[in-house]
């Protein structure tokens, strides 16, 4: 990674750790729980471009892991009287557990194949959560209170701060965690398979196999984000599942850069705050949301993440030449 990219990695986390002791003190204090929720729904971002922007299978479907998270932390706590950790873990392991069957079947079909399959999943999940009112509450949901996180210490998510740093830690490991993996062998067999599937099985990929642990990976994460909004409004519901937000997490993830780490947080980020400025001054603000989408697609095809890395790459040479010509020692190198 470039010394410019960490240091942007860097002052990003600092902001993000300031953000709940500066806006109050600032007068914004409701902006502490919208920056919490860009966070959680960044998640659901990051699932999408797990599958779409480093292994090329495009997903509408991540919702229903998304709700299953949800649901699992949901039904652990106001059910089954799980304390935190244990509902959270349910919440997770329910959302994985499920993405470990539809992918089994999901990612034996490419391209548009795969989509609608993922679509019909989650449609099918989503009516059998509406029809079954005496688990999921049906059109009204499942409503909790919260227990604490460590009640020795007193740490609570009824806390504002507290709340914002249970979330903002939880996503900070989530993110390291694709960081590792997406840098990784493992990560490269994605790639690999991104690009070529029939040259990366010529080579030895399990193409299966690997698209298989990427979808197990996606529903994980977006299990966590699910698991993580249902403890931030201490409330679960089937819409949480639909298709359509499926959908919008898509839009998040290509306008901030598919295939990048932070363009699924920054296309979250962008859209999310335009929203909540926009829509308290025009009612019709889904059609500046469109528009904005459009004009991103249209001239930042990389997103804005993907796009202004390859501006940088461009204005370094250097960097410019070994990654168009990745077995060439760079002339500075060999008169070193």
């Amino acid at each position: 990674m470039r010394a410019a990219g960490i240091v942007f990695i860097v002052a990003l986390l600092a902001v993000l750790a300031a953000l709940p002791l500066v806006l109050p003190a600032l007068g914004l204090t409701f902006w502490v729980n919208v920056v919490a929720e860009i966070l959680i729904w960044s998640l659901l971002a990051a699932s999408v471009n797990l599958l779409f922007g480093y292994v090329g299978l495009l997903s509408f479907g991540q919702a229903l892991y998304f709700g299953f998270g949800m649901y699992g932390t949901a039904i652990g706590i106001s059910t089954l009287g799980l304390g935190l950790w244990p509902a959270l873990a349910l919440g997770i392991l329910a959302a994985t557990a499920m993405a470990a069957v539809a992918g089994a079947l999901a990612v034996r079909l490419t391209w548009h194949y795969f989509a609608i399959i993922t679509v019909v999943f989650s449609l099918i999940f989503y009516f059998v959560a509406m029809s079954q009112k005496w688990l999921t509450g049906g059109d009204d949901g499942l409503s909790f209170s919260a227990p604490p996180i460590l009640e020795a210490a007193g740490l609570m998510l009824t806390d504002r701060t507290t709340q914002y740093y249970f979330i903002f830690l939880i996503c900070l490991a989530c993110y390291v965690l694709m960081a590792l993996v997406v840098g990784s062998p493992l990560g490269l067999r994605f790639a690999a398979v991104r690009e070529n599937e029939k040259r990366a099985q010529l080579i030895g990929i399990n193409v299966y196999a690997t698209r298989w642990v990427a979808f197990l990976l996606a529903g994980f994460i977006a299990g966590v984000g699910g698991a993580l909004l249902a403890l931030f409004g201490r409330y679960a519901s089937a819409s949480y599942m639909f298709y359509h937000v499926s959908g919008e997490a898509v839009v998040w993830a290509i306008v901030g850069g598919a295939g990048t780490l932070l363009g699924p947080l920054v296309g979250t980020a962008l859209l999310i705050v335009f929203r909540e400025v926009v829509s308290g001054l025009w009612e019709n603000y889904l059609m500046a949301v469109g528009a904005i989408t459009i004009l991103v697609v249209i001239f930042a095809p990389k997103g804005i993440v993907g796009s202004l890395t390859a501006l940088a790459q461009r204005r370094d040479p250097v960097e410019q030449d070994h990654l168009e010509n990745p077995g060439v020692v760079p002339a500075h190198a060999e008169a070193e």
